[in-house]
């Protein structure tokens, strides 16, 4: 038997095998997504980000985000919630195309996936109790030793508040909850937490609670992920966030969600008209 005969056969059934591997391992590329008419975008269940209403069905921030996008790609959404520690490798395993969850861009987690530029952003923010800071002025005037601030144990929240305002007492609480109800009742006077908690809990108790700062201390943008080797997938989703900054459909959803309680409201209205 001619040599090259012999092993002809082998070496194709592995390079079939390694290309069927390679298939299973990654996400679709764009031009597959668009001929299949599906885009499969993962997040993960956070207020406002993604969130379940009362029926089970999926709505918040990035639902509407990954909506509007797959209609611009006149495909069909598949939304898919997971654990947030399982968002990337649900992503690196092929299991979805995308990831719209409020992720913040890290080179870390850049040598697993590749980021588009930001579409959002969030960031750490303080919420005062109006009452007990009314002579405050300035974030100087807060680091003092008369001041209680509040943050989650565990929290990036804690190392910036000890970065930023080293002299203030700070009175760790076990979740945001707990830290949000002291601070409404009187018991600290301060709060530092991810947004959109500190506008929320002002936002629910105007006269009582106020975020001073208009930008947050620490900022976190956010982006699309995709899998590596997408350039396609990336360009376009840059060119779309681009093109949904430029006509505000980006800006003012995410003020709709994280900026206001309509969305609550127009909940509670539906609810309500249900009964």
């Amino acid at each position: 038997m001619n040599i090259r005969s012999r092993f002809a056969l082998p070496v194709l059934s592995a390079l079939l095998t390694a290309l069927v591997l390679s298939a299973n391992a990654w996400s679709r590329p764009l031009q597959i997504v668009l001929n299949e008419g599906k885009l499969r975008v993962g997040v993960a269940l956070a207020s406002p980000w993604a969130i379940r209403d009362d029926s089970g069905k999926l709505e918040g921030f990035e639902v509407d985000v990954a909506k509007r996008l797959a209609a611009d790609m006149k495909v069909q959404p598949v939304i898919l919630p997971y654990a947030w520690n399982k968002l990337i490798p649900a992503l690196e395993s092929g299991e979805i195309d995308l990831i719209a969850a409020g992720i913040t861009i890290t080179p870390e987690r850049a040598l697993h996936v590749n980021f588009s530029q930001p579409y959002a952003s969030g960031g750490i923010n303080l919420a005062t109790n109006l009452h007990s800071t009314a002579n405050v002025k300035t974030l100087e005037d807060l680091d003092n030793h008369s001041y209680k601030l509040a943050a989650v144990k565990g929290s990036v929240a804690v190392a910036l508040a000890r970065r930023i305002l080293p002299k203030t007492n700070l009175v760790l609480f076990d979740d945001a909850k707990a830290a949000g109800s002291a601070l409404v009742a009187g018991k600290v006077d301060a709060y530092l937490e991810d947004e959109p908690v500190p506008t929320f809990l002002a936002l629910e108790n105007p006269g009582k609670i106020d975020v001073p700062i208009a930008e947050p201390l620490l900022t976190t943008p956010a982006g699309f992920a995709v899998a590596k080797g997408e350039p396609d997938f990336l360009a376009f989703l840059n060119a779309w966030i681009t093109a949904r900054t430029a006509d505000t459909w980006l800006p003012t959803t995410h003020q709709y969600w994280f900026k206001s309680l309509a969305w609550r409201k127009e909940k509670h209205d539906e609810d309500g008209a249900g009964h």
